[in-house]
């Protein structure tokens, strides 16, 4: 595996995403066979608001899971969407102009390594399908923890590894042959975004490895949940 399709450097992967931001949605939605909405639907439900305090999505994106909490919350919560990717969040901040909820929700451009708010600030701080790409993902994790309130939640959904032996198999071979390869017809990616979309997740820890370094940045009560066979978990810790 090419070390220089794994480079994470913060100027690699924010070039990466500006430049697939305009086919971005319609190749997560087309690529998991439209599947992603019901993970980040699924995640509002297992971590759902409450209260009145705020919800941060971290590597926001084009704001789908923003967008998600905002439905959740039944449009009475503030939203924080984050991106450090200025192309992302251009069409984020469209997509909430068309569905009414500017008003709620604002994005704010920013590293996950060193976000810009106050400690405590955030009933649930999450993120889908980001922590992966962070050039440190404990840098990540650890700013994560610090902006959530205590008694909050951090909520991570991420790609994992399908185990079950069929399945398992049959995923492998899509998600190494074929999606990369339609990804990159469709995305003209010059930085072979699509490929590194499988070699990204391959190396990066799942199940109860990444549930225990969440373990080890303080968070109380962690679990993980398997969706659609293992396509995608989600994780879910409490600071104390």
């Amino acid at each position: 595996m090419s070390s220089n399709l794994l480079d994470k450097r913060e100027t690699r992967i924010r070039r990466m995403f500006g430049a697939i931001a305009p086919s971005y949605d319609l190749l997560n939605h087309l690529l998991s066979m439209n599947v992603d909405h019901y993970w980040r639907w699924r995640t509002t439900r297992l971590v759902a608001p409450a209260g009145g305090a705020p919800i941060l999505d971290l590597c926001t994106g084009t704001g789908d899971l923003a967008l998600a909490y905002d439905r959740a919350a039944k449009r009475r919560l503030p939203i924080v969407g984050a991106d450090f990717c200025h192309e992302m969040l251009v069409r984020a901040l469209s997509k909430t102009r068309k569905r009414h909820a500017a008003v709620r929700i604002r994005f704010v451009e920013a590293d996950a390594q060193r976000l810009p708010f106050a400690d405590d600030a955030f009933q649930i701080t999450c993120v889908a399908f980001g922590l992966r790409n962070v050039t440190d993902p404990d840098r990540g994790i650890r700013e994560m923890v610090r902006v959530t309130q205590p008694g909050g939640r951090v909520a991570i959904l991420e790609f994992s590894k399908p185990r079950h032996w069929f399945f398992g198999r049959m995923y492998q071979f899509y998600f190494r042959h074929i999606l990369p390869n339609v990804g990159q017809m469709i995305s003209r990616s010059k930085d072979n975004a699509y490929h590194y979309l499988p070699a990204s997740v391959l190396e990066f820890p799942d199940g109860e490895a990444l549930a225990e370094r969440l373990r080890g940045h303080g968070l109380r009560g962690v679990r993980w949940q398997p969706l659609t066979f293992g396509i995608a978990t989600l994780y879910v810790g409490t600071k104390p």
